[in-house]
């Protein structure tokens, strides 16, 4: 009975057959498309966004103004949160394309970016849908099969990596000025040359030569996180070998102790130089806080219960995500002698799943719970979309469990639509964004989302009842990509206007008005983006009555103050009409000059 994959392909199948690299043309459009939709379009059109995304951009730009490229500041204090990596390319993309959102967000994209093309061409050389699809091939050799075969190989090139692309969490992260982004693409980019390495048949230069990138990439992982980089793809190997039972051979052919030396040769040097400038205060502040206790206890009351990143995954992985338990049955992981007398080019599947269990566990178990903790396990999902969908494709008749997660993809597609449809009744309670509600009512986007979303669950149910279930997989490509386009982005670009806009049209005119020496002061609830976009100190005084004492009983020389807040705010000082000066109103906020001695 004829592979119903040949179906698809039919009309391109001799074209192809003919003209190999025409193939490969229509995939780097492929990717350029999807990464282009999903990383760089309108990228650094939407302001920076409080809280975190300036307080990296402006460590980054301080190294610029300073050269000092080993201490991390912000706002005139240390800054020991993450090592110096992404503040790095962020201060050379400064010196390539000017300071600027864009090259705040760069490192980001580019990550992302990498890695969607990386897993593309994982997929495209070992995935294969089912592992007996490989069972009569050499167990050390790099393979390309023929026929259909191969064209299930590009099926699951092409659907892996748009997954890997268009994702929730991905796009989010992807487009934002922070590290998570950028350890996401260490991680996954080590892992994947590690399987390329593992592969690759033995002694041969390609072997050590993707080894050597593994441990390359784990020290860029450690310069961009910290100990994580190093500890996460060493239990995400180790487990793997040892489900395998092959860890003495995989020990021999890595060599680890070597591994583990270039790791510390290029990881190292950054963490003994800001030891000796710094002291114990990064000792205490980065392996002390946000290492050690943020795995040991819930900081910044960042606590979660134990099913918290189910949600996350559910959620973050959207539109993919409903289909992951089904994807992840179907390997039969459970199968351990059926696994380990595979080829290792078949085991890709495995390796993925082990990828993504290891990071869910390990940060499951940790006591501080954040959604972006889970990023660095999306690309082992959408290898697993990759893989699931494809063998979808080759299937003559869906089984029990996809027919179950397809019609629950039905529905969820149909609940978030009536979530969208709902949300605008939480979306009260932001003081900088009050008229936001009613922004987004009238913009009708609320009903755009919940239409497109409906729509797919229309389609999708069309689908099932023609019997065509196994192209669901465009369905969750079009939906997604819609609702990036009509949604996401012009939601974003709504959010900036109402949120950030204000604070950056307020630091102009700080930069404009501002005497020689005059001090700057934010009331209420700091945004660090005012300290980016003045290229200056800002105070912050989060309870504005600590501020009344030194206003009204000033112990020195006449001087003035430039303060910013929300007007309730700054109503707590206490300040009578003739005693201050308004210079700005902007959104929510204001900004007015105090001069000393006040004026009765």
């Amino acid at each position: 009975m004829r592979s119903r994959i040949n179906h698809p392909f039919d009309s391109l199948r001799q074209q192809f057959d003919k003209q190999p690299a025409l193939i490969w043309v229509l995939s780097a459009v492929w990717l350029a498309v999807v990464c282009g939709l999903a990383f760089l379009w309108h990228l650094g059109n939407i302001g920076l966004v409080d809280e975190t995304e300036p307080l990296f951009a402006e460590a980054a730009r301080q190294m610029t103004v300073t050269g000092d490229w080993v201490t991390p500041y912000f706002n005139g204090n240390t800054r020991f949160d993450k090592p110096p990596l992404i503040y790095w390319l962020m201060a050379i993309a400064y010196q390539l394309i000017g300071v600027n959102e864009w090259a705040v967000r760069l490192p980001s994209a580019l990550s992302a970016i990498a890695l969607t093309v990386f897993c593309f061409l994982t997929l495209r050389y070992f995935g294969f849908s089912r592992p007996k699809a490989a069972e009569s091939l050499d167990k050390t050799q790099v393979v390309e099969t023929t026929g259909g075969g191969e064209r299930l190989l590009w099926l699951a090139a092409w659907i892996g990596s748009a997954a890997a692309a268009l994702n929730l969490q991905t796009l989010l992260w992807a487009r934002t000025g922070v590290s998570d982004m950028l350890l996401s693409g260490c991680l996954g980019a080590s892992l994947l040359a590690f399987f390329w390495g593992y592969v690759q048949p033995p002694g041969t230069k390609a072997k050590t030569r993707w080894y050597l990138a593994f441990y390359v990439l784990v020290a860029l992982a450690v310069l961009t996180k910290g100990p994580v980089g190093f500890v996460l793809p060493g239990f995400i190997v180790g487990a793997f070998a040892l489900y395998l039972g092959n860890w003495r051979e995989l020990w021999q052919e890595m060599k680890p102790l070597q591994g583990t030396l270039i790791v510390l040769v290029l990881a190292v040097p950054w963490y003994i130089l800001v030891t000796l400038a710094n002291g114990e205060a990064f000792i205490d502040s980065f392996f002390g806080y946000h290492n050690l206790e943020r795995f040991t206890r819930a900081v910044n009351n960042h606590k979660a219960p134990w099913f918290f990143y189910f949600i996350v995954v559910l959620l973050g992985f959207t539109p993919w995500s409903i289909h992951l338990p089904v994807a992840i049955a179907r390997l039969q992981f459970w199968k351990r002698d059926r696994w380990q007398q595979q080829p290792r080019t078949a085991q890709l599947g495995l390796f993925a799943l082990i990828w993504f269990a290891v990071i869910f566990a390990f940060f499951t178990i940790a006591k501080t719970k954040l959604p972006s903790y889970t990023l660095p396990l999306l690309p082992a999902a959408a290898i697993l979309m990759g893989l699931f969908w494809s063998d979808q494709m080759a299937r003559q008749r869906s089984g029990r469990g996809v027919l179950i997660s397809s019609i629950l993809q039905i529905g969820f597609l149909g609940l978030l639509a009536g979530v969208i449809a709902y949300s605008i009744n939480w979306m009260d309670g932001d003081p900088a964004m009050l008229d936001f509600p009613d922004l987004v009512q009238q913009s009708g986007l609320l009903v755009w989302g919940s239409a497109i979303l409906a729509s797919g669950a229309v389609i999708a149910a069309l689908l099932l009842i023609w019997r065509q279930g196994y192209w669901l997989w465009l369905v969750n490509l079009l939906t997604i990509s819609a609702l990036i386009v009509g949604i996401l982005l012009p939601f974003m670009f709504l959010v900036d206007a109402q949120r950030q806009l204000p604070l950056r049209q307020l630091a102009q005119t700080i930069t404009q008005e501002q005497r020689p020496k005059e001090e700057v002061i934010m009331v209420g609830f700091p945004k660090p983006s005012l300290v980016f976009y003045t290229e200056q100190p800002i105070r912050y005084v989060v309870h504005p009555e600590q501020l009344k004492p030194g206003l009204h009983h000033p112990s020195h020389a006449k001087r003035s103050f430039l303060i910013l807040g929300l007007p309730r705010k700054i109503d707590v000082l206490d300040l009578k009409p003739n005693q201050y000066q308004v210079l700005q109103k902007s959104g929510a906020f204001e900004l007015i000059r105090v001069e000393l001695p006040l004026r009765e």
